[in-house]
């Protein structure tokens, strides 16, 4: 249950989740490995770990295992969209800018509702229409130049199919309000740790590497989630989302910054559209649960 009023803890917490997501292609460029599954490996390997201690810091043995049964088999298919959505990110990183899979992903909650509406018939307010248009023709516009031959569309692709996974993963949390999250994602971790151990030609990686690969897991995914579970329950939700935006923000600036990675011409346009569409969107939602609060 969310609280109805700011609450500065949660969204201090809030925002410490975003910053520490936005590392994650900033610490992706330094690493000197060059085969994906061997990443995909111990970044997963590593925020399960994380993961794992975090729950039983906070629940106990018995209260983590509680929460791993009563997630029941939509949790486990949300660890499956988690689980896609982190490798494709790392996949993606060698074929397209930190910029495009940030941005792209930054439309997740209006595509969520595009798709609780083609699967379930969910009402769809005419803004959020218009919203959703406008991250659609944001999206188009960013992955035009792989379409174009420009750039390889393999990065824009797994960049869009990283968008659908958490899109998929956020319309089965509305749907089953039992899911919670941080086993949810542990179990996506679990699940892409037990993929890439499979699919990996080799575990061997420099001492550096695996101290980058540290960071990448626990640091990036694993304390991040870790401070997104325990801040975003104490705000209203178009709140959480309102400073959740930090993270395709600061993202692309850390890696102009400190590798300069300049996004192009049409990411800046199309990430313009798209992040606009949901600031607005986010803001309308804001206003009107204000106006029906003195209501309530």
């Amino acid at each position: 249950m969310q609280s109805a009023g700011f609450d500065r803890r949660g969204a201090l917490l809030v925002l410490g989740s975003a910053t520490a997501w936005s590392f994650g292609g900033t610490i992706a460029r330094y690493l000197n490995v060059t085969e994906s599954w061997t990443i995909v490996f111990w970044r997963a390997f590593f925020a399960s770990v994380f993961l794992l201690w975090f729950m039983l810091q906070r629940q106990g043995l018995r209260g983590t295992l509680q929460l791993f049964r009563a997630m029941g088999w939509a949790g486990v298919a949300v660890g499956a969209c988690f689980a896609l959505a982190s490798t494709c990110f790392v996949v993606a990183l060698s074929y397209t800018t930190v910029a495009n899979i940030l941005l792209i992903q930054a439309g997740v909650p209006l595509i969520a509702a595009l798709m609780a509406f083609l699967l379930f018939g969910e009402r769809v307010p005419l803004n959020t229409w218009v919203a959703i248009a406008a991250v659609i023709s944001g999206v188009g516009i960013m992955v035009s130049e792989s379409l174009g031959g420009t750039v390889s569309p393999i990065g824009d692709g797994l960049a869009v199919l990283i968008a659908l996974a958490f899109s998929g993963a956020t319309v089965i949390t509305r749907r089953h309000a039992e899911v919670q999250m941080m086993p949810a994602v542990c179990t996506g971790t679990l699940m892409a740790t037990c993929v890439a151990a499979v699919m990996t030609p080799a575990f061997a990686v420099s001492p550096v590497d695996l101290g980058l690969l540290f960071m990448f897991g626990a640091f990036n995914l694993g304390l991040g989630m870790a401070f997104f579970v325990t801040g975003a329950p104490l705000l209203p939700s178009a709140i959480a989302a309102l400073i959740g935006i930090a993270e395709p923000v600061l993202g692309p600036l850390w890696v102009w910054l400190i590798h300069n990675e300049i996004p192009s011409q049409r990411t800046l346009i199309g990430g313009a559209v798209v992040f606009f569409a949901l600031l607005g969107h986010i803001l309308w939602q804001l206003r009107q649960s204000r106006a029906q609060a003195p209501i309530a």
